[in-house]
């Protein structure tokens, strides 16, 4: 099988011939048909936040079809021929945060798919049989392979901030970051739960998009007055939500500024590295603010957003696509480089 392999952090990628993974005792060999191109994946092949186990296969947002199963996996949870996506984690699945459907926070996490062991940038995958998720028959992965893709993660991750951040109809909700691959789709998210939507982000084009989608009201924040922007879109009694996917010192600092009272900010962006920001205490008292952090989802999230999509809730928006070519590969990763990706972008590996 053809692989684009990553060597190294910001090395060029190189296309490798191997033999096509066996499933081992718990484990699941799937045939890849596209994988998603987005910043998460970037950070790893420039080697930013969480380390890599280099040379890896990059990617987890994948549309597969399962070609083999290993011992022990039981026909109930898996089968051949079988349509599937990713769980990204790595998670033990027995520690307390596990057991607490938390996976994100489990104790013994192994990784990531795509960083600790082989992901989705190669004509097949190999994984925890506990990794793969069966798509719905409501979802026509072999007619929209880059679309089903990525919803797990550039869709679930954002249903996963609804319920975090407790958005309701009611609510007015900024996004930070609006027109990126997890920010579109929050867009996208907040709207499936009726509230009203500022899209925020410093490139017209992608306001534009965002409005397109849903999005109620747009700031443009290059000029570095966000939070008072958001106050005057809201007559100065501030935004219920902020759901910011940059993550900066500035955007988190003017993110609390935005707040009204009772706001709350979730903050899941920035490559992972920590950025110190600025939170007037009397403002988190007096105005009773909530400042959270979240990450990723659970399986159940996942399969709910995969239903939402297949009964036609919410749809992603796959931007562009890419033939599975180093070529190919190196242009995207550029574009994603320099912020110019709208929406996701996806790799498509296989027929």
């Amino acid at each position: 099988m053809k692989a684009i392999v990553l060597p190294g952090p910001g090395e060029p990628f190189v296309m490798e011939e191997r033999p096509v993974p066996v499933a081992g005792p718990g484990e699941a060999v799937a045939k890849v048909l596209a994988c998603g191109s987005g910043l998460t994946i970037q950070h790893t092949r420039m080697g930013r936040g969480q380390p890599a186990n280099y040379p890896v296969v990059i990617g987890h947002e994948i549309t597969a079809e399962i070609t083999e199963v290993g011992e022990g996996v039981r026909e109930s949870d898996l089968r051949v021929g079988d349509a599937a996506t990713c769980f990204f984690y790595l998670d033990c699945g027995n520690c307390k945060w596990c057991r607490s459907n938390r996976p994100t926070l489990c104790t013994n996490m192994g990784g990531h798919i795509g960083r600790q062991i082989d992901g989705g940038y190669a004509e097949y995958i190999k994984m925890p049989a506990r990794n793969y998720i069966r798509l719905p028959e409501g979802l026509d992965h072999r007619r929209f392979p880059a679309e089903v893709a990525v919803i797990c993660d550039a869709l679930a991750t954002p249903y996963k901030v609804t319920r975090k951040a407790r958005i309701s109809p009611l609510d007015t909700v900024a996004v930070v970051g609006a027109g990126g691959g997890l920010g579109v789709h929050m867009v996208m998210m907040a709207k499936w739960a009726r509230a009203r939507v500022i899209a925020v982000d410093v490139v017209d084009e992608k306001l534009a998009k965002c409005r397109e989608i849903g999005a109620d009201e747009t700031v443009n924040a290059s000029d570095g007055n966000m939070a008072e922007a958001l106050r005057d879109l809201t007559g100065g009694s501030g935004v219920d939500v902020v759901v910011d996917y940059v993550s900066s010192g500035q955007t988190l600092t003017d993110g609390i500024k935005a707040l009204g009272n009772g706001g709350r900010l979730a903050t899941l962006g920035g490559g992972g590295v920590a950025k110190p920001f600025e939170a007037v205490g009397g403002n988190l008292t007096t105005k009773e603010l909530e400042v959270m952090g979240s990450r990723y989802c659970t399986r159940q999230e996942v399969i709910e957003t995969l239903e939402l999509a297949a009964r036609g809730d919410v749809w992603p928006l796959v931007g562009e696509t890419y033939q599975f070519t180093l070529e190919e590969v190196e242009r995207v990763h550029n574009r994603l480089e320099e912020g110019l990706v709208l929406g996701r972008a996806a790799l498509m590996v296989s027929e």
